[in-house]
């Protein structure tokens, strides 16, 4: 195998989620997100659609953020649904990490391209952003909690009826070392070879 190969699959094997309270709250320069943000723009997109977005909130604008979070936690939620520690937890999720990127797919302008392909590019670009992470040695987690899926947020955010929210990132730096990773199905299950 070649270096460069060898060089991603280090990566990618020991890429590994830090939830948010576990940052140590070190802010990562605007330059270094502006580079992931520049990997996360070389995701595979079917007829240039191009469809991931991002929204960053650094300094302030993070516990703004969060509070605005569970201020819609608290608004949306059928009141025999509510709990005060969820609220509590979306308030204080990003006060560790340097910064949050909601990250949404813009449906694109060619109705032939199938939303599932939209979604999947999406996806794609955020996975060049948390690997791209991993390799300068951030921590990362990409959240679906609280508020992330529900119309709320949506429409707090501003987005269009055919636009998805496919998470909020959180990026900042871990003191503790990344635990070992593990596939809890055989490699040997989840592949069927044709010849």
């Amino acid at each position: 195998m070649n270096d460069l190969f060898q060089s991603i699959k280090q990566v990618i094997e020991t890429r590994r989620t830090t939830k948010p309270p576990k940052m140590n709250g070190q802010r990562i320069p605007d330059e270094q997100i502006m580079q992931l943000l520049q990997l996360a723009d070389w995701a595979p997109t079917h007829g240039h659609t191009e469809p991931w977005r991002f929204i960053v909130y650094s300094d302030e604008a993070r516990q703004h953020f969060c509070q605005q979070h569970a201020e819609l936690y608290k608004q949306h939620i059928p009141a025999d649904k509510f709990i005060q520690d969820k609220y509590e937890k979306l308030r204080h999720m990003g006060e560790q990490a340097s910064h949050i990127l909601v990250t949404y797919m813009r449906r694109g302008e060619l109705p032939k391209i199938p939303e599932l392909e939209e979604i999947a590019a999406t996806s794609c670009a955020i996975q060049n952003l948390l690997l791209g992470a991993s390799a300068l040695g951030l921590a990362s987690y990409w959240g679906s909690g609280g508020m992330a899926y529900h119309p709320a947020m949506k429409n707090h955010l501003q987005l269009r009826e055919q636009d998805i929210v496919l998470g909020i990132l959180y990026l900042g730096y871990g003191d503790n070392a990344a635990h070992p990773g593990k596939r809890q199905v055989p490699l040997e299950e989840k592949v069927s070879w044709v010849r």
